[in-house]
């Protein structure tokens, strides 16, 4: 009888120490799906931006991935870059301030550039013929595959003067690198190496009295 007093009571010490097992695997797979939904719903979170309307109510506005907007807004670092630096009126502050802000964009190779047309006297001789220079983006490839991302920009250039219209092909290369958004850059790219691979005259026409 002693015996089989003794059998019984292991037995439920085991069957105890079992539950015991069973339940502490179980609280801690509760901890751990609480912590993994936790942390999904905290990058859900994040992922929501918090506008004020005329700091009286509080809307709700989803962000997009950054990831996937980020190429678009690559390419449109390019684009504002080129129509700045290359769209020209015969005014010399409106030029100041148009290839200051493209400078904000890029490093000291568009610098090296601008100085290079100011010595040759370009911008005085589009201020001094009243021409006015207009870019516009044709295409612009980039390659995401490799960083710091390179880029080629392809673009024409229409010389409007007093007495015919010139159109000027522009092909540049750069590469591109993340850098701090700001008001002044505001996709968070900055524009290295330019390099300015074609620049040449495809057609001159003479300006009719309506253009």
């Amino acid at each position: 009888m002693e015996f089989k007093s003794l059998k019984n009571i292991e037995t439920s010490f085991r069957q105890i120490r079992l539950f015991g097992i069973v339940f502490v695997s179980l609280c801690a797979m509760i901890a751990v799906a609480s912590v993994i939904l936790s942390l999904n719903f905290a990058e859900k979170q994040r992922e929501k931006i918090y506008v004020l309307d005329n700091g009286k109510s509080l809307m709700l506005a989803l962000s997009q991935d950054m990831e996937q907007n980020r190429p678009a807004e690559a390419r449109e670092h390019v684009r504002r870059f080129h129509e700045l630096f290359f769209t020209l009126s015969p005014d010399k502050s409106a030029i100041e301030h148009n290839i200051n802000r493209a400078l904000s964009l890029a490093d000291k190779s568009a610098y090296n550039y601008y100085t290079d047309y100011v010595e040759k006297g370009y911008y005085n001789r589009i201020i001094a013929g009243n021409i006015t220079q207009v870019l516009q983006v044709d295409s612009i490839v980039c390659n995401f595959n490799d960083y710091p991302y390179s880029v080629r920009t392809f673009a024409r250039q229409m010389i409007l003067r007093q007495s015919n219209v010139t159109e000027r092909s522009l092909i540049t290369n750069c590469r591109l690198v993340n850098t701090s958004r700001s008001d002044d850059n505001p996709n968070g790219f900055m524009i290295e190496g330019l390099t300015i691979l074609e620049n040449k005259d495809l057609i001159t026409t003479k300006r009719t009295l309506s253009q």
